[in-house]
């Protein structure tokens, strides 16, 4: 299995994958109109968290028996589990929430959408249309604050609008770049009677999203690909949400390029197979890295050449000619000059791109590859990903989470917070599918993993779900474990519980003489993090706070007893379940690649770094 199934392609309209609606007319209210349309479009799940300005929508909410309402804890709880949800199934998540500081509360989560360019709706309440700019009561500018972060949005104070607006946000954020769009509604509109109609009519002139690639481009690159000696499939997250992974195996199996795939990426290409070289970036592989650096053609496919992979802008891949192939023209460009631009979605990219492959193929024009990965293969065995046991016989992080990947396999889903645990996942998880990694990339925010982990198992219920957390991230949006609890989605959530917030105290470490300001967290004021040795975060209490929440909780703190732990989470399945790792606290994230500088400074270990050698032609 290489696609999800139920995913549909990006470009699609999220429509077209409901039963469809027929010709209606009738007069309602702007909040029946509103329900209406969301059951249109085809959405069957709504997170979200009632308020004055939003009230009149969750009456006829209640009557609704196709769309699921999810009453979260937090509204930035709402939005990560959107995004999951998004992330997890392919179609648009969607969350809602009332005006003032309900819409405000979605802020982090919508901008976490719009840096990963993940499709979600969030719909808002806002004060009735004559007391908007009077700073009336939970009054907020939720269209100016969401402005920068959002695809598009709407204020919508005439409740006739409310089925064109929805059918264009849907449309909106799943095609082309998906992104978070915003509809916000002032509160009469949402009491006023109208006439619905739907189908609409839908027309955005200026939204034309080029999905077809200009065949020369194409040619262009087809040759590029053939003509190189160290060429390496640069892929970003576009190829997933394109689904496009089976495309990228038969065009890498085809050439016998090595593959990268980036942090959003992952799963894309299976991580066990010979080409994949891991992935790049900071804490990227040694070989993923450094192929970057030596290749002499970068075949970039959805990839933003992000600062991460990066590193310092003007040393990166110094001898590479650069195919840059993305839906958002925006990207090409920015970061990297490309010789070779193409504007496209990855999976038309990919499909042109096998068949003009081919015909260089066939014309006789085949690269030759034989010294790169004589090249390549010697970094691999020289450097591979691993750890030092904890010297005190502790629970090492890694070992943790690479047990988990191995007694839960590849068919389930991960969802990680941000920080070492994060880094960690994404380096001793074995990915062989799309869909299955779920992370705050390009906004790094801590408390996505929890509701992320809720949002998927809500939209995949089959599918055993895990949250990887840090004992930092954790603290901040575990209430949701609540809604989990009460909605029947039962997560497994292991907390990485190193007692501080471990990849700031990595930074102090490394860049700050050792001095810990304000990353332990298992002690009070004037702890200076050293003496005595951490026993990870104690206050709170993870088990005892997940029994208080509805679940079950769990401790480990001894490498003897992991299996057995792991797999007594596996075998609960009618609650979620908190497993709470004590780990030792000064396990770090390696390789590295500090910021700012260079990746020909990688370091394989802290003071380690690896001779490639200058004999590249």
């Amino acid at each position: 299995m290489t696609e999800h199934a139920a995913a549909p392609r990006r470009g699609d309209t999220p429509a077209a994958h409901a039963p469809a609606p027929q010709h209606v007319v009738e007069t309602m209210t702007g909040a029946q109109s509103l329900i209406r349309s969301l059951e249109a479009v085809g959405a069957d799940t709504v997170f979200g968290i009632p308020g004055g300005a939003i009230l009149p929508a969750y009456d006829p909410l209640m009557d609704s028996t196709k769309v699921r309402h999810i009453l979260v804890r937090h509204e930035q709880g709402a939005g990560h589990a959107a995004t999951g949800y998004a992330q997890a199934t392919g179609r648009v998540g969607v969350c809602m929430a009332t005006s003032g500081p309900g819409a405000t509360n979605l802020v982090t989560p919508i901008a976490d959408a719009y840096m990963d360019s993940v499709p979600i709706v969030a719909i808002t309440g806002q004060v009735s249309s004559q007391a908007i700019g009077t700073d009336a009561f939970q009054e907020a500018d939720i269209c100016g604050i969401t402005m920068p972060i959002t695809k598009h949005n709407y204020l919508v104070t005439d409740p006739s609008e409310i089925p064109r607006v929805i059918a264009e946000a849907f449309h909106i954020a799943a095609t082309g770049r998906p992104g978070p769009v915003l509809v916000d509604i002032a509160k009469d509109a949402l009491q006023a009677t109208t006439t619905f109609r739907w189908p609409v009519e839908t027309s955005l002139p200026g939204y034309r999203p080029v999905t077809k690639p200009h065949a020369k481009q194409i040619r262009e690159a087809a040759k590029l690909l053939v003509t190189a000696k160290r060429p390496v499939l640069y892929v970003g997250g576009g190829v997933v949400k394109a689904g496009a992974t089976t495309e990228l195996r038969i065009l890498a199996e085809l050439t016998g390029a090595p593959v990268v795939t980036t942090l959003m990426a992952l799963g894309a290409f299976p991580d066990s197979h010979p080409q994949h070289l891991g992935m790049p970036g900071m804490h990227g592989s040694v070989p993923a890295v450094t192929a970057l650096q030596k290749a002499d053609l970068l075949f970039t496919l959805g990839a933003r050449f992000d600062d991460r992979v990066t590193g310092k802008l003007d040393s990166f891949a110094p001898y590479a000619k650069v195919v840059h192939a993305d839906i958002d023209p925006a990207e090409i460009g920015k970061n990297r000059p490309a010789d070779v631009p193409i504007v496209g979605d990855a999976r038309e990219v990919l499909a042109d791109l096998i068949v003009a492959v081919q015909a260089e193929f066939d014309a006789g024009h085949k690269g030759d590859y034989g010294d790169w990965w004589e090249r390549l293969d010697e970094w691999k065995r020289t450097y591979p990903l691993g750890y030092e046991p904890a010297a005190g016989g502790e629970l090492s992080p890694q070992q943790v989470i690479e047990r988990i990947g191995r007694l839960v396999g590849p068919d389930a889903i991960y969802a990680a917070g941000v920080g070492q645990h994060q880094m960690w996942s994404s380096q001793f998880i074995r990915f062989e599918k799309p869909g299955t990694w779920l992370n705050s990339g390009g906004a790094g925010t801590m408390g996505y993993a929890v509701p992320a982990a809720m949002g998927a198992k809500a939209g995949r219920p089959e599918t055993a779900v895990w949250a990887i957390d840090g004992d930092g991230c954790f603290q901040m949006t575990n209430q949701e474990l609540a809604t989990c609890a009460l909605n029947g989605l039962p997560i497994k959530v292991a907390v990485i519980n190193n007692g501080s917030l471990g990849m700031v105290r990595q930074w102090q470490t490394l860049f700050y003489n050792q001095r810990y300001s304000n990353t332990v967290l298992h002690a009070g004021p004037g702890h200076d993090g050293i003496e005595p040795p951490a026993q990870g975060t104690r206050i709170p209490d993870f088990v005892l706070l997940a029994e208080a929440m509805g679940c079950v909780g769990l401790r480990c703190e001894r490498p003897e007893d992991l299996d057995a732990v792991i797999e007594q989470a596996m075998a609960i399945d009618d609650r979620p379940v908190v497993i709470d790792f004590i780990v030792h606290q000064d396990a770090m994230v390696w390789p590295m690649v500090a910021a700012g500088t260079s990746n020909d400074e990688i370091q394989f270990a802290r003071g380690v770094r690896p001779d490639f050698g200058d004999d590249l032609d």
